[in-house]
């Protein structure tokens, strides 16, 4: 097909899958309805670079993240580490390690922690401190599994344990995502698609929550310290569905250019689109990156992405990849990501 040709297709394509998302996109939005919003930060340099369309791409270990059936289509195992000065001094780390199983599929283990550092306590008659300090977190522990079914499509999941924690209280859930990949008659187009987050309500618990109470002040003589814990309601996990439809509309041996969009559709905001584009060149050792995120969105906060990437061939498959994406906001502080994946 040429490419003239392949893009008047691709574009046919999106009207009737992304066009939805924005006709029918709700005033209500949800925004700050949903605990352990760490599951929803991008994972990836390189996803993030090509404004985080990368459902149908998914093809090196942060597929974990993305549509967990792209760690099928890995040929050799991947070890890949990310490190994000995040929003608000707070600092998130990605860590993801995948096995190819031979024709069995290919299992995947990854590791997200979003740390801060320690703060004082203050209180109303010690403003300016305690002397004690206190600290937050949240982590996430997966696994996940791939498999091929055929020449064209690919399914995989994963189960996942998140918790959240702050001084001496915390909350835990059980998540999975679900995510298929496609590759369609038309060469080089690709259509993914995954559900992320699946799973249960998280309520805060712990010492913290232990208080003194006198049950009923009316009554003299009772006794006023009753221990009792204070109630806190259960919040839905950030669920979210993307559909993704990607396509080279290069790809020889010296370089290869690539177009992705996914549309998104998380159940704490209205429905968005993020699209992106990752060219590499010299036998497709350098990459450049560029993207925009949440397109659609009513004050969306999010501008562009920018980044590029090194990509190292040791011989016999193994290879050293360097990513690094820039990432800009409207009012908040802009982000530096950068990742480093080996394939071995």
């Amino acid at each position: 097909m040429k490419t003239d040709g392949k893009f008047t297709f691709f574009i046919i394509l999106l009207l009737p899958i992304f066009a939805p998302l924005i006709l029918h996109a709700q005033e209500v939005t949800k925004i700050g309805t949903t605990a352990a919003k760490v599951l929803s930060i991008p994972v990836g340099s390189r996803a993030l670079g090509m404004g985080a369309a990368f459902t149908s791409v998914a093809d090196d270990a942060t597929a974990m993240y993305w549509n967990p059936a792209g760690i099928a289509r890995l040929d050799r195992g991947e070890f890949v580490f990310m490190h994000s000065n995040w929003l608000a001094d707070l600092r998130f780390d990605y860590v993801g390690l995948t096995f190819p199983l031979a024709q069995l599929g290919t299992v995947g283990f990854s590791f997200s922690a979003l740390t801060m550092d320690e703060m004082d306590i203050t209180t109303e008659y010690e403003p300016e401190g305690t002397g004690e300090t206190f600290s937050a977190g949240s982590f996430i522990a997966g696994i996940s599994f791939a498999r091929n079914l055929t020449n064209n499509f690919t399914i995989g999941a994963s189960v996942k344990y998140v918790t959240e924690r702050i001084w001496n209280s915390s909350a835990g859930a059980v998540a999975v995502d679900i995510g298929t990949l496609f590759d369609t008659p038309f060469r080089g187009i690709r259509l993914g698609a995954s559900i992320s987050n699946f799973g249960q309500k998280m309520q805060i618990m712990g010492d913290d929550l232990l208080v003194q109470k006198d049950i009923d002040a009316s009554i003299a003589g009772n006794n006023e310290s009753v221990n009792a814990y204070l109630a806190t309601d259960k919040f839905d996990l950030p669920l979210i569905m993307r559909i993704g439809i990607s396509t080279d509309f290069i790809d020889t041996d010296f370089q290869k250019f690539t177009i992705a969009i996914d549309g998104l559709h998380p159940n704490d905001n209205t429905e968005s689109v993020n699209i992106g584009g990752e060219y590499s060149t010299l036998r497709k050792i350098v990459s450049f990156r560029g993207g925009m995120k949440s397109l659609g969105l009513k004050n969306r906060e999010d501008r562009y992405t920018i980044g590029m990437g090194l990509n190292y061939f040791l011989g016999g498959g193994r290879r050293i990849r360097i990513d690094y994406t820039y990432e800009q906001f409207v009012h908040l502080k802009d982000i530096h990501q950068f990742t480093l994946a080996v394939k071995f």
